[in-house]
């Protein structure tokens, strides 16, 4: 209930106040399938740009993973170097993690394990007994001597009170609120419809940690336990641990977050130790906020999708596409892309739901095969395309990820990675229900007439 009410609060009730803020659009792009760099691509390691040999050797190495003849990696790599500012890196070691329970026990030993600082930026943080557990894991650090800065989003953290953050205050811990709801807090202008939605971890600035997990107790008993033995659903996420060159990219996004809010001036601390090569990754990390003239993951995303030639994979939470998402998943379908979806069969958020629901019937009349997670609230946001491009992070597929919110994701690049990300998303396939165009165009009014009230409010959700 408390989700529900948190991801409402900047829905219908708050339109009129949004209006007065006017409303953004997401510009059109047309992906060049033709594009390529100037020059060779170039990629970035431990000690600056690779030479152009180094990094043919490491893209070499890539391609080869596919065991097949073929120019689709080289297609992927272009597009991502083409379109993203950020840095490609190499030397990184990327481990995925599944659900909550996973991503918690290896976040928990990164923080034990801290020496010098932790950056941490999320949306939700509850006061329940997963939150108890960070803010006392993350007091004892500080009562230790590393420094500890925290960014929590206004909207996301509005149901938690505030002795939980005073706490952390009073232990040092420097708390950030993104975005006060509160218009007498504020320290900028007023953006309320303007969140903060990342979920990022960093430690020691060696390793992160990013996805779609927050911090809550939903997420305590992980996707796999039995319905019968919780009448609560369990909830069903996907995040990275990241080590490596990469996290100096991400590093750099959350001090670039503090410093536009206003943060208070952060103490010194070592936020760029020398980096190391420790893996064979090539990673880039991907930022987007409402400042900026598009979202560059939206854009990337897009890209990707136009260029692929044999599959489009994508598991999403909130899933309200905008005409061109919708277009490019068409026209991937209708050229031979292998096309799926897995989504919800059930949620948290109930306009968001119906909304999304309002376009199965064009997906699945374009070839689009959708599937609906039974279960469990899934609330992964992951994508794999052609098995070498692969993304993991905090962005859902609706307006509101692309137009409003502050949202991080990782692209990893390779065949590799690309299969460990292959064999959960058949995971969640086989526990998942596919829905035909036959059976969908047999629902029942009510539901037509649910999706045509939530698709009116598709801009704000």
């Amino acid at each position: 209930m408390v989700a529900t009410i948190r991801r409402q609060v900047l829905g219908p009730a708050l339109a009129c106040i949004l209006l007065l803020a006017g409303c953004g659009t997401l510009p059109t792009f047309v992906p060049d399938l033709e594009r390529r760099p100037a020059g060779p691509v170039r990629l970035e390691g431990a000690q600056g740009p690779l030479s152009t040999a180094q990094s043919q050797a490491i893209i070499a190495r890539l391609r080869s993973q596919r065991g097949q003849d073929t120019d689709i990696f080289d297609r992927h790599l272009a597009l991502e170097e083409a379109i993203v500012g950020s840095p490609l890196t190499t030397g990184n070691r990327v481990r995925l993690l599944q659900d909550g329970p996973a991503t918690y026990e290896a976040m928990f030993a990164a923080i034990a394990a801290a020496r010098d600082h932790i950056n941490m930026e999320t949306y939700i943080l509850e006061d329940d007994e997963v939150g108890q557990r960070f803010a006392q894991a993350l007091i004892a650090r500080q009562q230790q001597g590393v420094q500890v800065n925290l960014i929590r989003d206004s909207v996301g953290t509005i149901a938690t009170p505030a002795a939980f953050f005073q706490r952390l205050t009073d232990a040092g811990v420097q708390v950030l609120e993104f975005n006060p709801v509160n218009p007498l807090a504020v320290r900028k202008d007023w953006q309320v419809n303007q969140r903060d939605h990342r979920k990022l971890l960093i430690v020691d600035g060696r390793t992160a940690f990013l996805g779609g997990i927050n911090i809550s107790s939903v997420y305590s008993g992980g996707s796999r336990r039995r319905a019968d033995t919780d009448s609560a659903l369990a909830w069903r996420d996907t995040h990275l641990q990241l080590q490596g060159p990469v996290v100096a990219e991400l590093q750099q996004l959350f001090l670039a977050t503090w410093g536009q809010q206003k943060g208070p001036p952060l103490l010194p601390r070592h936020y760029f130790p020398p980096p190391e090569n420790v893996g064979r990754e090539v990673v880039r990390a991907i930022g987007s906020s409402p400042e900026e003239p598009y979202s560059q993951i939206y854009k990337t995303l897009l890209s990707a999708i136009a260029s692929a030639e044999t599959s489009v994979l994508l598991t999403n939470a909130y899933f309200v596409p905008d005409p061109q998402l919708l277009a490019a998943l068409e026209a991937a379908a209708a050229r031979g892309v292998d096309v799926k979806l897995i989504l919800p069969g059930q949620t948290d958020s109930w306009l968001v739901f119906h909304a999304g629901r309002g376009y199965y019937a064009r997906l699945l009349r374009a070839g689009v095969r959708i599937h609906e997670r039974r279960g469990a609230i899934l609330h992964a946001k992951t994508g794999l395309i052609d098995g070498v491009w692969a993304t993991v992070g905090s962005t859902n597929l609706d307006w509101r990820s692309f137009l409003h919110n502050h949202e991080l994701n990782a692209v990893v690049l390779g065949a590799e990675f690309g299969r460990e990300l292959r064999a959960m998303f058949d995971q969640d396939l086989a526990a998942s229900d596919e829905v035909t165009l036959e059976q969908w165009e047999r629902r029942p009014l009510d539901l037509r007439l649910k999706e045509a009230f939530a698709r009116a409010w598709e801009y704000w959700l």
